[in-house]
């Protein structure tokens, strides 16, 4: 078995190389298994640390969780009627809904790359630049659904906007005005913070790919750097 701390350069390098399936079976299956592993639980920790910060969602364009298309389009005359700050107050609730409901991500994610077989490491290493992102959308969605909802809605019932979107959307869905998806904000918030956690996620699958080496050991600064004062 490879060092430990050979390991995450390693499946860097290795993920930044076009691999063929035939050339990965050369590979030491249990070494090369192991040390993909241990890489991805550490980029999750980063993901998750990322967003889970205050502001992780609400100041970062591309995560921040806007109000629902259906509100969007009418916040203009929503204002015009003295409530908006109500509107201003549900995005900052949705995005600290978010930022709540994400630290919880960490066990799933780990607990889906701990069952990962030597056939699904294959397909990651050889697969697209976010072979190993599509892999957890494909293994955790539901389980980080289920764990984030509660979180969320706990948040959102304080806002007395909530219950009123939710009051017409739910009606608007039924008349095909709006998508079925988007008429529950606890679902709304809920689908959005997936979809966050999962685009930090293959951004950072994408840089690896793109340069190896050099973002493995940042990723190994940032992971480690607080532990030993850096």
């Amino acid at each position: 078995m490879l060092p430990s701390r050979l390991i995450p350069p390693l499946i860097a390098l290795l993920l930044g190389l076009s691999c063929q399936a035939g050339e990965l079976d050369q590979l030491a299956g249990k070494d090369a298994a192991a040390g993909l592993k241990e890489a991805l639980i550490q980029a999750a920790g980063v993901a998750v640390g990322q967003l889970g910060k205050t502001d992780g969602f609400l100041s970062d364009s591309q995560v921040k969780i806007p109000l629902p298309d259906s509100l969007r389009k009418g916040e203009r005359l929503l204002r015009s009627m003295g409530l908006g700050q109500q509107a201003d107050d549900l995005v900052t609730s949705m995005n600290r809904a978010a930022e709540g409901a994400v630290q919880q991500a960490k066990p799933i994610l780990v607990d889906s790359i701990r069952k990962m077989s030597w056939q699904d490491a294959k397909g990651i290493l050889s697969g697209g630049e976010t072979a190993a992102t599509e892999y957890f959308r494909r293994t955790t969605s539901d389980s980080l659904g289920a764990r984030f909802r509660p979180i969320v809605s706990q948040s959102t019932k304080r806002v007395r906007l909530a219950e009123k979107y939710n009051a017409y959307a739910g009606q608007a869905a039924q008349l095909g005005l709006i998508k079925a998806e988007d008429a529950n904000i606890d679902d709304y918030v809920t689908r959005k913070t997936i979809d966050g956690l999962f685009l930090v996620i293959g951004q950072q699958e994408k840089s690896i790919r793109a340069d190896p080496m050099g973002q493995a050991s940042k990723l190994l600064r940032k992971v480690f750097g607080a532990a030993d004062g850096k």
